[in-house]
């Protein structure tokens, strides 16, 4: 992921402006297809649909040695934005089944430790293959990544496939059961509060840091460093803490201590430059916090509150909150961060405590929201 823009800016023609065009064209045109996704992993399984999806990938990232104009990268982003829809849109299904009920938190945010590691990777690949600046570096972190897809595909192999079987005689349910879903929608609803959150470390913090308030270049680095690393140690101690607490309440605690970030963030805007440094980073610890607690619960969560035969279908409705997420915050806060130092902060911070307060009144509609965190619900 993170050498995608500089992957084509060092190895086109094309000028920043029009990278980002096609970046948005190929977000927009994937969007429908969670889906088309979420019907064909009810219908073939989640395994095959994650095997699916990372070949899909390897073929859309080898693809990227022959993108040379604005169509052609926007054609190749989007076969790889689909086949990660693919991978995505079936993950959860096969983590709910392969995981026992009230383990599922643990296992959701081991996983997103691992991603995260995953994450760290790519930054180093690109990391090194910016400071090479040779053609062949370019070529060869794409080759690796595709060669990794390949590697993915095979490991899967071994996973249980767990399509679940239905009489013959049982009525076909589609969307519309989905659609008509109030109580999941409002998860939906409240999970868009968290993913307009959780898209502050990779569209607004960068800028923020180095452009608003001319923090060193490298403090960029150190927040992704000091956010991988948290994400890596930690995820397992805060399940543990949050263990027997309601899911509702570490939902909205979730926004509340992105919340405490964010007025660090507009506290270091105020500061020296070395004491703003070092405000920053706290504020990147306190935010990553934030991302600990409610990250595994909105997974779990989602997972159970599915019913099985159509557990793929919602959980393609629940994942399509981050593609809007990623369609939607880079415009938005970009605006919001032209019109003031600290207007997107206080922005954020409203969305969050009324996603908090909204969130609360989940359990009421949605049992699975009032369940408490890696514990058996009752047989």
């Amino acid at each position: 992921m993170p050498i995608t823009l500089l992957y084509f800016l060092a190895m086109t023609e094309l000028s920043l402006v029009q990278i980002g065009s096609a970046l948005s064209l190929s977000a927009l045109l994937t969007m429908p297809g969670a889906f088309v996704i979420g019907s064909l992993v009810d219908r073939f399984g989640p395994r095959k649909m994650m095997l699916v999806g990372n070949l899909v990938q390897a073929v859309g990232m080898i693809a990227y040695l022959w993108a040379d104009t604005l169509l052609v990268v926007a054609l190749w982003t989007t076969l790889l934005n689909l086949g990660r829809q693919a991978f995505w849109g079936s993950f959860g299904n096969v983590v709910t089944a392969i995981s026992a009920p009230g383990e599922r938190e643990l296992w959701f945010g081991f996983l997103q430790a691992v991603r995260n590691l995953g994450y760290s990777v790519g930054g180093v690949l690109a990391g090194i293959a910016l400071q090479v600046g040779t053609d062949a570096a370019y070529q060869a972190v794409v080759v690796v990544n595709a060669v990794t897809f390949v590697v993915a595909f095979g490991l899967l192999l071994d996973v249980p496939d767990h399509r679940v079987a239905r009489d013959a005689d049982a009525p076909v349910e589609g969307w519309g059961v989905v659609l008509r879903d109030g109580a999941y929608l409002r998860l939906v609803l409240g999970q868009m509060g968290f993913v307009v959150g959780m898209m502050v470390l990779n569209f607004a913090l960068p800028v923020y840091a180095a452009e608003t308030i001319d923090l060193p270049g490298w403090v960029v680095g150190a927040i992704f460093t000091l956010n991988t690393a948290l994400v890596g140690l930690g995820q397992g101690l805060v399940v543990r803490r949050m263990t027997g607490r309601v899911r509702a309440r570490m939902m909205g605690l979730a926004q509340l201590v992105f919340v405490v970030s964010y007025v660090l963030f507009v506290v270091a805007g105020w500061l020296p430059v070395w004491l703003a440094v070092v405000v920053m980073l706290v504020g990147a610890a306190v935010y990553t916090c934030g991302e600990l607690t409610g990250g595994p619960v909105f997974s779990a969560t989602a997972a159970e509150a599915a019913p099985d035969h159509l557990r793929g279908r919602y959980l393609g409705l629940f994942q399509l909150s981050w593609g809007l997420g990623g369609a939607v915050t880079p415009v938005a806060f970009t605006w919001l961060l032209a019109h003031g130092q600290t207007t997107l902060w206080w922005v954020l911070a409203l969305i969050a405590v009324a996603s908090a307060a909204y969130l609360q009144t989940l359990p009421r509609v949605l049992p699975a929201a009032g369940l408490r965190v890696t514990q058996k619900a009752e047989a």
